[in-house]
């Protein structure tokens, strides 16, 4: 029995803490502190220079009298930011452009305008000192925008340089816009204060760190209404003309050349800081083509299996069937086209210990594809991880921690709401509880509160009323057992989402978001992807749905990306990873499940994901294997 709606408590604004008069910034200031501070604020506090478009288009201006860019030149912009130099550059001439910054939000920002323009530029997100890609390939890298000496150690901005010299073509060309360091010891501003919009105002101090080598900065960013909003602290080496020129020459680099100096005006003509007097200088790469690698032999690997010779609950017949032998054969088909890896396969889960003991020693990797479990048994997916990483093998996909985490949805829904991303609605029911207080209003879904593939969520399993949920717990405890919880959750209404994600943090690719079509659905159903549109041949979900490419505000594609990639890092994923979403009546998105190792299969949601993006299922399973590869190469 269910307790009549009761007012939910709203949750407690979360208070900033302000620390106050500092005397010495230096003890505030965190090493690692370019994590955290690129983000919407720094937007909104730099886009006097930042946003300007004037401004941008000026110092591509300078960059292309100084450079002489050819069409089809490979360009990389390093620390990037929101892309704005390249997206000018992209507006100028036909160039290979790539950008690559820290801050996942703006290279996402900068990936959205670049869409927006019709602009083709390459984004990452990843760590300057170690650049994901090739020796020997652009013609020009440029660090603009005075995006330098960002680390505790010079030792680090020394990696920097040796990464760029890396990755110039012979006779390159290295392109700074830094900060003029001599000037700003003897020049800068201890404190400042400005209006930044007609609600917000920055306050600044700054002092020179204790090695008179960096300058400290601190900023209070504070709302009218609400109070102080962000107090947080940053760090810059100051470099001369003559250190530059002597660390550029201990790196290699030759004819440094400094080709005047950036005085920026910014529509506000206030404090700025860092970017008020700024030189350029250019320097190249005399150095011979790094000689190829003689073609590598194919990398062994071995594909693991569910195995189709016992039961498995969750198909409907409680065993392998036609399509999943046909879905076996054409992952074997697509396998095979690879000229970069050789397969051979295990399913036998009875020799499986003996099986993997065979081949140990002649496979470089284990691609794991038994999302079935060990023995077909869904609880025991996290086995298979564990047993690998127990006999030293490489593999596929993320840790045994990471599969029991998302096997529980409620554990997932607490992880969510820790680190800010929005979820349905909802609660849990234990195994001795019948009486239940409802505090979400109707429609609810019930659902079992652990598994994956959809297994016991149908259109039944949605409720309108108290009756039907009763119901709908009752068939759950039924097909379950009574000892297992189960999660009720506000029935979202809105359009039904997936995003996927296949690499890792350092180099990932990013699929379109899909959404479930329900248009041929008939109307009367209520509109679930659930065990009947995944599992059920003859079901109307099942002939009536399909998948299509969203078409959402760029806003909420933002918050999936952004909330999804979170969760990435926070539960620590590997190789790839499906995230499924779902919007509100008001277009909020919310988070229903995590899916790490996903469907694997031809037809699956990440397979349509992926051909949305012109990948077809041959490449989106070698970028799986790739991203395992190079995951273990870092490591």
């Amino acid at each position: 029995m269910a307790k009549e709606p009761v007012a939910r408590k709203k949750s407690a604004k979360s208070i900033i803490k302000a620390n106050g008069p500092i005397n010495n910034l230096e003890e505030y200031l965190k090493s690692d502190w370019w994590k955290r501070i690129f983000n919407s604020m720094y937007i909104k506090t730099d886009a006097d220079v930042v946003e300007d478009e004037l401004i941008t288009s000026s110092e591509v201006d300078l960059i292309c009298d100084i450079v002489k860019l050819k069409n089809g030149s490979n360009v990389l912009d390093l620390a990037c930011g929101q892309g704005r130099h390249l997206i000018e550059l992209g507006q100028r001439g036909t160039f290979n452009l790539y950008g690559i910054d820290r801050s996942r939000y703006l290279i996402q920002r900068g990936k959205n305008t670049a869409k927006k323009k019709g602009i083709s530029i390459n984004f990452k997100e990843g760590d300057a000192r170690k650049l994901p890609y090739l020796t020997d390939t652009f013609d020009l890298v440029t660090i603009l925008g005075n995006s330098f000496g960002y680390f505790n150690s010079i030792d680090d901005d020394i990696k920097i340089l040796k990464e760029v010299f890396r990755v110039l073509k012979p006779n390159g060309l290295l392109l700074m816009d830094i900060a003029d360091g001599e000037f700003l010891k003897t020049n800068f501003t201890p404190r400042s204060w400005e209006w930044i919009d007609k609600k917000h105002f920055v306050c600044r101090e700054r002092s020179m760190a204790a090695d008179n080598e960096r300058l400290i900065s601190r900023e209070v960013i504070t709302h009218t209404e609400k109070g102080v909003l962000v107090d947080q602290f940053y760090a810059e080496r100051l470099y001369s003309k003559e250190d530059l020129m002597s660390l550029l020459d201990k790196v290699g680099f030759s004819n440094v050349r400094f080709n005047g100096q950036l005085v920026t005006d910014s529509m506000r003509n206030q404090d700025l800081g860092m970017m008020e007097k700024r030189f350029i200088l250019t320097s190249e790469v005399k150095k011979e083509w790094t000689p190829k690698k003689l073609k590598k032999e194919l990398i062994n690997v071995a594909v693991l299996l569910g195995d189709p010779r016992i039961g498995d609950v969750i198909k409907p017949d409680a065993k392998f069937d036609a399509d999943d032998f046909e879905t076996i054969d054409k992952l074997k088909i697509a396998l095979s086209k690879s000229n970069k890896y050789k397969f051979s396969y295990i399913s036998n889960h009875q020799s499986l210990i003996s099986d993997l003991q065979k081949i140990k020693g002649n496979v470089e990797l284990i691609f794991n594809l038994c999302d079935e479990g060990f023995n077909n048994e869904a609880t025991k997916e996290l086995h298979i991880p564990a047993l690998l990483e127990m006999m030293n093998f490489k593999y596929t996909g993320s840790n045994p921690q990471t599969l029991a985490y998302c096997y529980d949805k409620s554990l997932i829904r607490g992880i969510s709401t820790e680190i800010g991303v929005t979820v349905a609605d909802g609660f849990v029911i234990t195994s001795d509880e019948n009486l239940f207080e409802l505090n979400i209003p109707f429609p609810v879904i019930a659902k079992p509160n652990f598994g994956d593939s959809s297994f016991g969520i149908n259109q039944d399993n949605v409720a309108y009323d108290i009756e039907q949920l009763t119901n709908a717990i009752q068939r759950i405890r039924t097909q379950f057992g009574y000892n297992k919880p189960i999660l009720v959750e506000e029935f979202l209404t809105g359009p039904e989402l997936s995003f996927g994600v296949i690499g890792n943090l350092s180099n990932y690719t990013l699929l379109p978001i899909i959404e479930e079509d329900y248009s041929e659905l008939p109307k009367e159903l209520p509109k679930i992807c659930g065990y009947e549109a995944k599992w059920l041949v003859d079901s109307p979900y099942m002939r009536s749905l399909r998948s299509i490419r969203a078409d959402i505000p760029i806003e909420t594609e933002q918050v999936i990306i952004d909330s999804s990639l979170k969760l990435f890092e926070r539960l620590q994923c590997m190789d790839y990873c499906r995230f499924d979403w779902r919007l509100s009546e008001k277009g909020i998105p919310k988070l229903l499940e995590v899916n790490p190792n996903p469907g694997w299969c031809w037809d699956g949601h990440l397979a349509k994901m992926a051909a949305f993006a012109d990948i077809d299922y041959p490449a989106m399973l070698e970028l799986i294997l790739d991203a395992a590869m190079q995951r273990y190469e870092r490591n």
